[in-house]
């Protein structure tokens, strides 16, 4: 694989973002198969606070959303992160981790407090993210529910997520 740049999405990403997140998600075990259209949701509410892409070779080859959420202790500037694709045949090269950090770099630049994610806790602690019993998000297994704490004290209470989440 040659070296891979990420960017912000560019106006005209939309159609390879779309079927590129359907791809990622087409055969996963705990997808509901709709990741695709809630990325166009969030874009759609003006939900999209983050939506950046790997480009190799001026292809599109991963993408990464975060969105803004709220929690019920009034924490502010905290978002959730997802969903992260990266095409099929292109997956276990390092292209999610490279957007996962850069995502939360970018974040942190900008003052966010922190962020939440629902995945893999063998995947995701290797960036940072805990599971918090304090932090909650109800209906999955509690466990995938972690978070990252980037500046100030963790909150406390139930997350929402945007309303693209449905």
């Amino acid at each position: 694989m040659s070296t891979i740049a990420i960017r912000p999405e560019r106006v005209g990403d939309e159609a390879t973002i779309h079927a590129l997140t359907e791809a990622a998600f087409r055969n996963m075990a705990f997808s509901e198969g709709d990741e695709q259209h809630l990325v166009d949701r969030l874009r759609s509410n003006g939900d999209l606070s983050l939506s950046l892409v790997a480009v190799e070779a001026d292809r599109i080859v991963g993408h990464i959303a975060f969105s803004p959420v709220t929690i019920s202790d009034g924490a502010k500037h905290w978002f959730g992160l997802g969903p992260v694709s990266v095409w099929p045949e292109l997956q276990g090269q390092g292209i999610g981790s490279a957007l996962i950090l850069r995502g939360i770099g970018d974040l942190q630049h900008k003052g966010a407090a922190g962020i939440v994610l629902l995945g893999s806790p063998d995947y995701y602690s290797r960036f940072g993210f805990v599971h918090d019993p304090a932090l909650t998000y109800p209906g999955p297994p509690p466990e995938y529910f972690q978070r990252l704490v980037l500046a100030g004290p963790a909150p406390r209470g139930i997350v929402s997520y945007a309303k693209g989440f449905g």
